[in-house]
């Protein structure tokens, strides 16, 4: 068995994954792309080593944040960790919102490198990739914003392939997808009570970045980072970025809603906030049911 603890940011996965990690004697495995890179702790709500409460986690700030690291580099290194947790007969919990990180895990998906018929693009801008994808109308589900991505996509395409259903089967049948939910006006008011209380840690962990005038990947992608930059040349007001971080949280929420209930066969939980143990146990019902 595998379990994979999947909805919005905030809604309280870290949590669950810790109690049903002592439940089933199991290992966690982070699944949020910025929860990859050392110093980004505050602005990526990373689970705390008292928050671990002795239970081991992998993927966890591997990587600088003048590195990159990509969806191939997360599959390798995501199924090395299953198959060293089983060894110890262990479970594998899988936690975090990166949707497309999750499901280059379990699904089939194949990366390649880059060859030179794919060079031929290298003049294209991001928008004309797009367009020329787009006039497949395949509908495919793609990630925009990542360029080699989009090239291997419009490769592929313009070579005949199209989509089907086996593109898309379970490499590992046992993975049980648990989704956590609540109501989108106690998710955005826990969202933005969060960023409240992470502000001035969170300027603080920014604030050498951006003085240094580091602007890599992780920084100018990640929520609650690459908003701060304006404010420290005088651009924006405190106020502003603030705000600007809360709206970009919550977007990125539904965003995450969208994505999990379009893409994995997911079992969603609605949490009970006042009694936390009553969530463990519907869920802990549902697994044994599953694997009985």
């Amino acid at each position: 068995m595998i379990l994979a603890i999947v909805g919005p940011t905030g809604v309280g996965k870290t949590k669950l994954s810790i109690e049903l990690a002592k439940i089933y004697n199991g290992e966690i495995v982070n699944a949020d792309s910025m929860q990859i890179y050392k110093g980004l702790d505050v602005g990526t709500a990373k689970v705390t080593k008292e928050e671990m409460e002795g239970i081991t986690h992998h993927l966890l700030s591997i990587k600088e944040v003048t590195e990159d690291y990509s969806v191939f580099d997360y599959q390798k290194d995501a199924r090395n960790c299953i198959e060293e947790i089983k060894e110890k007969k262990k479970i594998p919990i899988f936690v975090g919102g990166t949707g497309y990180y999750l499901k280059s895990v379990f699904y089939n998906y194949n990366f390649e490198e880059e060859t030179e018929e794919q060079k031929k693009y290298d003049q294209l801008t991001n928008e004309e990739l797009e367009n020329r994808i787009e006039s497949f109308e395949c509908g495919f589900a793609y990630d925009n914003k990542n360029r080699k991505r989009m090239i291997r996509l419009l490769t592929k395409l313009e070579q005949g392939w199209m989509p089907e259903e086996k593109d898309f089967t379970l490499e590992y049948p046992d993975v049980l997808f648990i989704g956590l939910t609540t109501s989108r006006e106690v998710l955005y008011q826990k969202i933005n009570e969060r960023f409240d209380k992470m502000l001035v840690p969170l300027i603080d962990e920014v604030k050498p970045y951006i003085l240094k005038n580091v602007k890599t990947k992780a920084l100018m992608t990640g929520i609650g980072y690459k908003e701060f930059y304006p404010f420290f040349s005088d651009e924006k007001t405190l106020a502003n970025v603030v705000e600007e971080c809360k709206k970009n949280s919550r977007n990125y929420a539904k965003r995450q809603y969208t994505w999990f209930q379009n893409q994995m066969d997911v079992k969603w939980f609605s949490i009970d906030y006042e009694n936390f143990r009553n969530t463990i146990q519907e869920i802990v019902k549902y697994i044994e049911e599953k694997i009985a």
